[in-house]
């Protein structure tokens, strides 16, 4: 069975459903937009709330790093009304109506001069990161679906408290991967890929690759380096029968649960994406940032002979 994200095949009293014991049975329709004025953990939280089709998001920052929030708090309001198209002006607004819903042309004109203006997208069009999703499934030895959730970021299989090493089975597409002696092992997206997936070794790739990383995290081997594949295949990771203890399961770093001997975690492409707002594209947001939060390959120049 498939149950619903979170897990139906366990307890409502779990801790293991987490938050979506709130908002399962909301009836509400989705919103136009969702602003998150925080850090990278704010936007993880509102994808958690739209396991299924989420609305596109506008990232503020209000956080000490802020790698996915390229806006500033003073640019909150025109940055809201430039993606949502809205204007005081009724004139404009007649205008808004005869073109396509993604032709945006703010106007400014009942904004206080004091108030900075958002300088969003390219060529009067508001541009989005379409931001992949794992379908994460926990399966238990009976073939029982015990829980579900859609990450942003990484699903992280690991040790846990256990002193032993992790030993853990990596399918792909029902084909033997490896045999992961290690901490651990992340299954990451792109978004994901400057995140713990980057901490441990992993390749730094771009948002609008289709790809799933594995990344294993302090391998007790030499030749095990960290992997990219493309979006299309299922993987598949379970604790053996002869594995030393158990192993632990963390989506986007929250709802942290022990696998048992014979559990199994797949990882798939998820159908639900999360669209972020982009300040100009998703190659300009994204190089910025690591150039802004990583340094990225900063070095004194050389002079010339």
């Amino acid at each position: 069975p498939n149950p619903a994200f979170g897990g139906s095949h366990v307890a409502t009293d779990d801790t293991f459903m987490g938050e979506f014991r709130k908002y399962k049975k909301q009836s509400k329709p989705n919103p136009d937009l969702i602003c998150t004025v925080g850090g990278d953990g704010l936007l993880m939280y509102a994808s958690m709330l739209f396991p299924g089709a989420c609305p596109p998001i506008l990232c503020v920052a209000g956080g000490s790093l802020g790698f996915l929030t390229p806006f500033k708090k003073d640019e909150l309001v025109s940055a809201i009304e430039i993606s949502l198209g809205i204007s005081n002006d009724e004139k404009l607004r007649e205008e808004l109506e005869e073109y396509d819903p993604i032709e945006i042309r703010p106007s400014y004109k009942n904004l206080k001069d004091s108030i900075p203006k958002s300088t969003l997208g390219l060529g009067n069009k508001v541009c989005l990161s379409m931001r992949m999703r794992l379908d994460v499934r926990v399966v238990n030895r009976e073939g029982v679906v015990r829980a579900r959730f859609n990450v942003l970021n990484e699903v992280v299989i690991d040790r846990g408290s256990s002193p032993y090493l992790a030993a853990l089975e990596c399918f792909v597409d029902d084909v033997h991967l490896t045999t992961v002696q290690a901490d651990g092992v992340i299954f990451a997206t792109p978004t994901g890929s400057t995140a713990y997936s980057m901490a441990a070794g992993g390749s730094v790739v771009h948002p609008a690759v289709p790809a799933i990383l594995v990344t294993p995290i302090c391998p007790h081997v030499l030749s095990f380096r960290s992997m990219i594949f493309p979006d299309s295949v299922v993987l598949r990771c379970y604790v053996p029968d002869d594995a030393r203890a158990d192993a632990s399961v963390a989506f986007d770093g929250k709802y942290r649960r022990e696998l048992h001997r014979g559990d199994s975690v797949q990882i798939q492409m998820s159908q639900h994406p999360v669209p972020t707002i982009n300040r100009a594209d998703h190659s300009a947001d994204w190089l910025s940032s690591l150039k802004r939060n990583f340094n990225f390959n900063t070095r004194a120049r050389q002079r010339p002979l």
